[in-house]
């Protein structure tokens, strides 16, 4: 028990490290008139596509291959949860509600989640290869 929370905690830290990094890093090279959180947006749907990985090597692996408890939570709950951010999916979402952008707020939300699933589908599937 003591392993996974250390494992988790570990995950956390690297994934946030890395959210804060890759979603910077977007973020700076989109225009400044672009009212679309296209930082939020990466790191969220990279996710998606790293967690499918994920559990599509450990679904196949399995039972063969035994990978402990404590990796898999660093990788997905740990590592994935860290660097996904719903929070701050859901606060751009208000914003975009709050500036009476709609359109844009209903497009977010509609492409974050087809694009989201559709990545995770993908990560799975590549593990079938």
């Amino acid at each position: 028990m003591v392993l996974n929370i250390i494992a988790v905690f570990i995950g956390s830290g690297l994934g946030g490290m890395c959210r804060y990094l890759v979603g910077n890093s977007v973020q700076s090279h989109i225009t400044a008139s672009s009212q679309f959180p296209w930082g939020t947006f990466a790191v969220n749907v990279i996710g998606c596509f790293l967690i499918g990985i994920f559990y599509g090597i450990f679904d196949r692996l399995a039972p063969s291959v035994i990978i402990p408890s404590h990796i898999r939570l660093l990788l997905t709950v740990g590592f994935c949860g860290g660097f996904t951010t719903f929070s701050t999916f859901i606060n751009e979402n208000y914003l975009l509600f709050q500036s009476s952008n709609f359109l844009l707020l209903l497009g977010y939300v509609a492409v974050s989640v087809i694009v989201g699933f559709a990545l995770l589908y993908v990560g799975f599937a590549l593990t079938r290869i």
